[in-house]
């Protein structure tokens, strides 16, 4: 088939050179994000999708909305049969879903209907799902509710973290879009909708929502410590500035701590929560960057009796 291939951030990228090394379908054209601020200059720079496509000599359209006329023009000419969409990042109107003959189909990163929308990763691990997946499916109106094609499943492992599962994905995803559009050009695959029961949503994480909670359970804040890990990035306020949050380890066995106070060991930080104590592992101070917690535990010299959180 004929393809024009949606996606912008570095976990699309996979999807794309699955389908550049498949050899049996051409991909005509990439679409992606307008170029973006990026880096302390903030100068403008090409979206990881784009950077690829360019090496690889494929064009790259970088509409400012996929509803722009000029963009929808030039997809028309190009007349792809099928749209593998990965993390694109912007809606996609009617009249750009109705051009490829075969319709775009999204590879999304979680195992449908479980966590529709922006972030699902983030969220399965916050929810403390022991197993994920990626589906592929054909894009609809409504939000990741169209038919399924198929699935890929993975273990969510004790310690990941949203970014350690997020590249987990992306590489078993790109096997799942790659097969796929073998099975939508041979007739092999049939799309099946979505069930109605077990619908759960997934909105982008917001600042607030990175937020731990030490008066919440251990296992509560490890969630949300991981899940936030390495974007928004999980924080919390000491001394009243923000503490970013970036490893935690559960201790069960330590039961003495009120929610958020710090005890700080030789070379150990420990903090209560609302049921056992964690091991603070790394963190960063508002303005720097990251370190052990008992390097930033030292220099700060916490007192007996000091907490975590506001």
């Amino acid at each position: 088939m004929k393809l024009v291939f949606a996606g912008t951030p570095e976990v699309a990228v996979p999807a794309l050179d699955a389908l550049l090394a498949s050899g049996r379908h051409e991909v005509a054209a990439v679409v992606t994000r307008p170029d973006a601020p990026a880096g302390r200059g903030r100068r403008l720079v090409a979206s990881p999708v784009a950077q690829r496509a360019e090496e690889a000599g494929i064009e790259v359209l970088k509409p400012a909305r996929p509803r722009d006329e000029e963009f929808l023009a030039r997809l028309r000419e190009i007349a792809p049969d099928c749209c593998p969409v990965v993390a694109y990042g912007a809606l996609l109107p009617k009249v750009a879903l109705d051009i490829p003959a075969r319709g775009w189909v999204n590879l999304h990163f979680s195992l449908l209907p479980a966590w529709r929308g922006a972030a699902p990763v983030q969220h399965s691990l916050m929810a403390g799902d022991q197993v994920t997946g990626a589906s592929t499916f054909l894009i609809e109106e409504g939000l990741d509710s169209g038919p399924v094609y198929g699935v890929v499943t993975e273990d969510i492992r004790p310690t990941d973290t949203s970014g350690d599962l997020l590249t987990r994905l992306a590489f078993a995803g790109a096997g799942l879009l790659a097969a796929t559009m073998d099975g939508i050009e041979d007739g092999t695959l049939q799309a099946v909708p979505q069930p109605v029961e077990g619908v759960t949503l997934a909105p982008k994480i917001q600042v607030e929502d990175a937020h731990v909670d030490f008066a919440a359970p251990a296992l509560r804040v490890d969630r949300v410590v991981r899940g936030c890990t390495p974007a928004p990035g999980a924080w919390t306020v000491f001394r009243g500035e923000r503490l970013k949050l970036i490893q935690v380890a559960p201790l069960p066995d330590r039961t003495d701590l009120a929610p958020g106070e710090l005890v700080v060991g030789k070379n150990n930080v420990y903090a209560g929560t609302g049921s056992y104590a964690v091991e603070l592992l790394w963190v960063q101070p508002q303005g720097k960057k990251p370190m052990k917690a008992a390097d930033w535990a030292r220099g700060v010299r916490i007192a007996p009796g000091e907490r975590l959180g506001a």
